[in-house]
C-alpha cells in the first residue's frame, strides 16, 4: 500500500538543511550501500555511481556557496521496503544574487531497517524556449480545462470494488488449448459483464483471466457476486472462480478506479479459494441483511500489503 511517509520527508528536511549550513560531512550517512546508488547534479557531467558518491558526496556539496530558499514543497512517500520524495524550492545564491526554482527527486530503500537515498537527481526549471525552441502548452491546456469545468481530474466517492478470478486457469488454458480457451473466456466475460450491469454496476475492465468491476450499491454488489458464482456453475462447471469485494472511498479517473480500497479489494479475492467469495468487514457492514445470500462468521487474515490482521466474511447463497 502506497502511503505518506513522514519519516522520509523528515530524512528529505533534514538532508537540505545540512547543505544549506554546509554541515555536509554528515551526509554519506544517509546513502545507501548498494552500487545502484546514484547521484544527478544539474551540470553537465554531474553523473556518478556507486562508492565514488560515498567518498566524494561530501566534498562536493561544500563546495556549493551561502544560498537561501523559501517555499519549500516536500512530499514523501513508501510502500513496504521502497520509498521516494519530490523536494522544490525557490533558491537565491547570496554572493552572486542568482535566483531560480529547483525540483529534486530521492528514491530510497531500507537497509537494516533505516531509510537509504540509492538515487538523487537535482534538476533546474530552464526555460523550454530557450532550450527546446518551444513551449509546452499541453498541461496547462489541460488546467485550463479543469479551471473551466469541461475536464475533471480524478474524483472521488463511495464505491464497492469487485474482483473475480479463475483459478488454475493456466492448466485449464493449457489442457483445452489456445482457441477453445479463449472462446471460453470470451463467452465468461460477457455473463460477468450482463450480471453486473443487471445489478447497477459497471465492469471497469478484464484482467488477463479476472475482472474488476464497481457498484454504487454494496447490497448489489453482493447479489451481483452470488450470481456470478452460481451462473459460472450453471453453465460451464470447468471454471472455479474466486470473488472478493471491499467497499470504501475510491478515486475514478478516466473510467478506471484507484486507491487503498481497489487495492484491498484484489487481496481479499486472492485470499479466496476455489468457488468462494470474500468480503470485507465494510462490505459486511453495508450489505448485511441483504435477502438471497447470509455471511459466515467472520475470518482474520493478512492481506499483503497492508498491516495488521483484516476481518473478512464467506457470502454464502441461503437455501
Amino acid at each position: 500500500m502506497i502511503q505518506r511517509s513522514p519519516e522520509i520527508e523528515a530524512i528529505v528536511r533534514r538532508w537540505t538543511t545540512l547543505i544549506r549550513s554546509h554541515k555536509v560531512a554528515d551526509l554519506p550517512h544517509y546513502l545507501s550501500q548498494s552500487d545502484a546508488l546514484v547521484y544527478i547534479g544539474s551540470a553537465d557531467g554531474e553523473l556518478w555511481r556507486g562508492q565514488l558518491v560515498r567518498d566524494g558526496l561530501a566534498d562536493h556539496l561544500a563546495e556549493v556557496p551561502d544560498f537561501i530558499e523559501d517555499d519549500v514543497e516536500i512530499e514523501a512517500y513508501e510502500h513496504g521496503e521502497t520509498g521516494w520524495a519530490t523536494y522544490r524550492s525557490h533558491y537565491t545564491f547570496l554572493g552572486t544574487g542568482s535566483r531560480g526554482t529547483h525540483r529534486v527527486t530521492f528514491v530510497f530503500v531500507l537497509e537494516r531497517g533505516s531509510w537509504k537515498m540509492v538515487q538523487h537527481h537535482i534538476s533546474q526549471a530552464d526555460s523550454n524556449r530557450d532550450k527546446l525552441g518551444i513551449e509546452h502548452t499541453a498541461f496547462q491546456r489541460l488546467i485550463a480545462a479543469a479551471q473551466a469545468g469541461s475536464h475533471r481530474f480524478g474524483t472521488g466517492g463511495l464505491a464497492t470494488i469487485m474482483f473475480t478470478d479463475i483459478v488454475d486457469s493456466s492448466a485449464l488454458a493449457e489442457a483445452m488449448g489456445d482457441t477453445e480457451w479463449v472462446r471460453l473466456l470470451d463467452a465468461h466475460f460477457r455473463r460477468v459483464e450482463a450480471i453486473v450491469t443487471d445489478h447497477g454496476g459497471t465492469l471497469v475492465k478484464s484482467l488477463g483471466d479476472g475482472t474488476m468491476s464497481s457498484f454504487p450499491s454494496a447490497t448489489n454488489a453482493a447479489h451481483a457476486a452470488s450470481a456470478i458464482r452460481a451462473g459460472t456453475k450453471t453453465q460451464d462447471q470447468r471454471l472455479a472462480l474466486r470473488i472478493g469485494l471491499h467497499t470504501g472511498e475510491v478515486v475514478e479517473n478516466r473510467g478506471d478506479f484507484f486507491g487503498t480500497v481497489v487495492n484491498k479489494a484484489a487481496r481479499i479475492a486472492a485470499a479466496a479459494g476455489p468457488g468462494e467469495i470474500l468480503v470485507s468487514d465494510a462490505l459486511h457492514q453495508m450489505a448485511e441483511g441483504g435477502a438471497g445470500y447470509r455471511f459466515s462468521d467472520p475470518v482474520s487474515l493478512r492481506l499483503k500489503g497492508f498491516e495488521g490482521e483484516h476481518a473478512v466474511y464467506r457470502l454464502e447463497a441461503d437455501g
